[in-house]
């Protein structure tokens, strides 16, 4: 026993609070933060025992990756003299069991409690930790009115099965104790767990049954006079009633936790808070415990009208940060089928993934993304297995609607997709058509390495550097190699050759052909795939020059997914080379609704507002776009464009270099610098163009970045030379000639209109 004044580690004890089997528990006060905390101490003797050591540090593993109001927090772990200690939360009040033992608890006070014990648990059960040692003496009361689960050392992360007869891992037995070597304590266990066999998040709910029991009864619902007697009660007998003076449907909700076979209980914490809290509105009754205002009321308990929602990412719960871009893909995937609802309004996935280990509340999340429901859960895949866990909740009002688990084997990945899509628009009452019913029911299955290799592709493909796409196209050329059929192996080749030529690496005439070869195949093998019905559309629109056919590929996709950002966008970037001025702000304004934190959209929509003329519309769009994403380079070429065509020559050459500076060439800057000195904004303009001229004669460069500078320049002829040479390599950026502002110069020269014919774009489209 360490006395006061002892230091252990930083450290200066003052008080023993207690002692167990476990260690014992000191006041000790961090004179670093200046606060009061708890140490538990695994004694030298005890420390000797291998079974006792693994379950302290076991604790102090599960409780450590766990961050939740309902669960004792571990601020530190370290050793002292050969000694392990944990450093806890300092707690004041009392155990639940110190009050049972007073007399069973009003059912409100008990309800309350539970529902706190249940977000706990739901929080330990997204991580896939299951606590297996729940009963009264490891809940704790605080003063304030907060309750804390305590003691994870016998907490296990396990993938819990999907039914009778699962293999999934999960513990069984341990050293020796009395009744078969389980581990937990009696008359608290499952019926699964006194026999020593597998279990999962289903054996805490049937500790809580007995818990919540306990509290409304003041007695345990199974008993004996020997822990064999109870455990033979626990595995035959039905529970001990409860008292009259307990509403039927609390009744309901202990006897469906404490069912024997685990398919009857509840599937985990997340449902069974839903269930509480669900009860508790019905009930009218307070989920949040005295320290909210009595005055505020709740609306009734039940289904919410939700028509916008926002997928928040999937917490990969592995623990494997090597997994995340499984996570990122399964949470990418929950987007795209439930935005194909045409009755529901689905928040893109950049927009979404911005709030990816946010701290902000759902309702802040909601107001900002203008919805009213969010899904969020978490991810675990366990070899073969896949297991997701979703939840809907009632944004503005911060109620939990709906939650459940799902899990299949990965060659069913898409079919598990599907039926959680479908349960969320059943929960909030969308109709599916039959078509969006065939879409969300009828999956193929998955070659799992394939399946494994797409999701890579995607994952740095999205990081749009050189370097990560030619990393994607080598696992999307992995997954077709695994699976010659595979739609979203060719979605992701097709997406990776058009970023390749987007960003000028690759010359047109190379990746066009390839990406649209690919875009086609994949619509060959699954026709519901927007986003490559939308790629093809830019290849028709941008390269191909074929206006009807890449109007009809937006509108299809817009027709799949109503809620694609993508799709609207780039259909409204259409239009606005088309001349369609009013249908185009309409479909980009579409687009930002449904992502409204996509720095590319944001971008372009001041692109369309230079386009026509509303400069300062557009700087005052362009610059708030910059506080989101200072470095992006096609904000600062916008700027550039609206300061040009206002005549504010020193602005637009600032914009300039901050474009170059962004695309990380620094020769150029330093071309604009040297001739802003040497000849201001027109000289600048013709020395960047020389030194992209000397570097196209060795490689690729598009051509017309050099043009725009000459342009820039005031040098017609070469303007237009390069012009030529743009159009007959049907470099993408020729479709905003008619509005663009680099050719305000240019406009009235028959060469350029002539340009214009041959591309067949309007020639009366103002400037």
């Amino acid at each position: 026993m360490v006395g006061p004044g002892t230091r252990i580690g930083p450290f200066e004890v003052l008080a023993l609070v207690g002692a167990g089997g476990m260690g014992e528990v000191y006041r000790a006060r961090d004179p670093r933060l200046d606060r009061e905390v708890a140490i538990k101490v695994l004694p030298a003797p005890v420390a000797s025992d291998a079974e006792r050591l693994r379950r302290f540090e076991r604790e102090a593993r599960a409780t450590a990756a766990l961050n939740h109001p309902n669960i004792l927090a571990v601020h530190d772990v370290g050793t002292h003299e050969g000694v392990p200690y944990l450093v806890e939360e300092l707690l004041e009040g009392e155990s639940l069991k110190e009050r049972i033992a007073r007399g069973a608890l009003a059912v409100s006070d008990a309800l309350r409690i539970g529902l706190e014990i249940a977000r706990g648990l739901a929080a330990a059960h997204q991580r896939g930790i299951v606590h297996r040692d729940l009963k009264p003496g490891n809940v704790f009361l605080t003063r304030d009115g907060s309750v804390k689960l305590l003691d994870f050392g016998l907490a296990k992360l396990v993938l819990p099965p999907a039914g009778p007869g699962s293999t999934a891992e999960a513990t069984t037995m341990a050293e020796s104790t009395e009744l078969g070597m389980v581990l937990g304590t009696v008359a608290y266990m499952a019926p699964e767990q006194a026999r020593g066999q597998a279990v999962d998040p289903r054996a805490d709910v049937f500790a809580f049954g007995v818990v919540l029991h306990e509290m409304l009864s003041g007695k345990r619902p199974f008993g004996g006079p020997t822990a064999t007697d109870t455990v033979a009660a626990i595995l035959k007998d039905e529970p001990a009633p409860l008292p009259a003076s307990v509403p039927d449907r609390v009744g309901a909700l202990v006897a469906r936790c404490l069912a024997k076979e685990p398919d009857r209980r509840y599937p985990g914490g997340g449902e069974l808070k839903a269930a509480l809290e669900a009860l508790q509105d019905a009930s009218g009754l307070d989920r949040r415990g005295p320290r909210r205002d009595p005055a505020r009321a709740r609306r009734p308990a039940g289904r919410r009208h939700i028509r916008a929602l926002v997928v928040l990412p999937l917490v990969n719960v592995s623990r494997d940060p090597e997994q995340e871009y499984f996570a990122d893909g399964m949470t990418e995937a929950l987007i795209a089928d439930l935005a194909k609802i045409r009755e529901l309004r689905v928040i893109s996935r950049s927009s979404a993934m911005r709030y990816k280990g946010t701290d902000k509340s759902l309702p802040e999340i909601a107001a900002e993304l203008g919805v009213d429901g969010v899904v969020e859960g978490s991810v675990l895949r366990a070899g073969a297995r896949v297991r997701i866990t979703a939840q809907l909740i009632h944004a503005p009002s911060d109620t939990h609607l709906w939650s459940e688990s799902y899990e299949r084997d990965l060659e069913d990945v898409l079919l598990l997709q599907g039926e959680v899509a479908r349960a969320i628009a059943g929960e909030i009452r969308v109709a599916l058509s039959a078509d969006e019913a065939r879409r969300l029911s009828v999956r193929r299955k998955v070659d799992p390495e394939a399946f494994d290799a797409c999701l890579k592709g995607r994952f740095h493909w999205y990081k749009l550097s050189r370097e990560h796409l030619d990393i994607a196209l080598k696992y999307f050329q992995l997954a077709l190699e695994k699976d010659p059929d595979s739609a979203l192996a060719w979605a992701g080749m097709a997406a990776v050759w058009a970023s390749l030529t987007d960003a000028g690496f690759v010359p047109p005439h190379e990746a066009v052909p390839k990406a649209k070869e690919a875009a086609l195949r994949a619509l060959e093998l699954d026709d519901s795939l927007v986003q490559v019905r939308f790629k093809l559309g830019n290849i028709r629109f941008c390269c191909d020059w074929d206006w009807s056919g890449a109007e009809r590929d937006y509108r299809k996709a817009i027709e799949i997914d109503p809620s694609s950002a993508d799709a609207h966008f780039f259909y409204g970037d259409f239009l606005i080379s088309m001349g369609r001025a009013d249908e185009a702000l309409a479909e980009t304004r579409r687009a930002l609704e449904l992502d409204p934190f996509s720095f590319f959209i944001q971008a372009f929509y001041g692109w369309h507002l230079v386009y026509l003329n509303r400069c300062d519309d557009a700087i005052a769009h362009l610059r708030k776009t910059l506080q989101m994403e200072p470095d992006f380079a096609a904000a600062h070429l916008g700027l550039w464009g609206a300061f040009y065509r206002k005549g504010e020559r020193e602005e637009a050459l600032a914009a300039a270099e901050r474009f170059f500076a962004a695309l990380d060439d620094g020769e150029v800057v330093a071309a604009l610098r040297r001739g802003r000195s040497e000849s201001g904004y027109e000289g600048a303009m013709g020395l960047a163009a020389l030194e992209l001229e000397k570097r196209a004669a060795a490689g690729h460069v598009p051509a017309v970045r050099i043009a725009r500078l000459w342009a820039h320049a005031g040098e017609a002829d070469r303007a237009l030379e390069w012009l030529d040479k743009a159009c007959t390599w049907r470099e993408s950026p020729l479709v905003h000639l008619g509005v663009g502002w680099d050719w305000d110069g240019l406009r009235a020269d028959p060469r350029f209109q002539a340009l214009l014919r041959r591309m067949g774009l309007p020639a009366g489209v103002p400037a």
